[in-house]
């Protein structure tokens, strides 16, 4: 079965390494194979990568898009995953770290992202618990 996504006028995203962006009046895209596609909104710029989960992301995400250097990405993943894990005693965020690192052993980069942003709203409500949750707003971009 096909990937169908639907995307807005000017929207960017990733399909193997290609950056492109959708014309003036938007666009419809069918994916019949297995390819690598991100959306814009989730892509992350390497200066937002400023808390553990989103060096998290912003690594997983690398291996995800940058298959060539799939290797060099997943050790630092693997540091920053292990370095988390032995920071933190909280139940939730030990459990949402082995989902994110069972997804990227299994390469479920996709699945993983979605983990780290869970951890990233997670990590937001712990370090800003007043504030509204920086996740929205550094990852999902309009």
């Amino acid at each position: 079965m096909p990937l169908k996504i639907e995307l807005k006028p000017g929207e960017k995203f990733i399909v193997n390494g290609a950056v492109m962006v959708a014309g003036k009046s938007g666009a419809s895209l069918a994916l019949r194979n297995r390819a690598v596609l991100l959306r814009g909104r989730d892509v992350m710029q390497e200066s937002e990568a400023t808390t553990p989960a989103r060096r998290l992301y912003f690594t997983l995400m690398l291996m995800y898009i940058d298959p060539e250097n799939r290797a060099a990405h997943a050790q630092s993943f693997a540091g920053f995953l292990s370095d988390y894990l032995g920071a933190t005693t909280l139940a939730s965020t030990r459990a949402k770290l082995e989902q994110i690192g069972a997804a990227a052993m299994s390469d479920e980069f996709y699945a993983g992202l979605k983990h780290c942003k869970e951890l990233i709203a997670l990590e937001d409500s712990i370090l800003n618990p007043k504030g509204p949750a920086q996740a929205a707003r550094t990852i999902a971009r309009p």
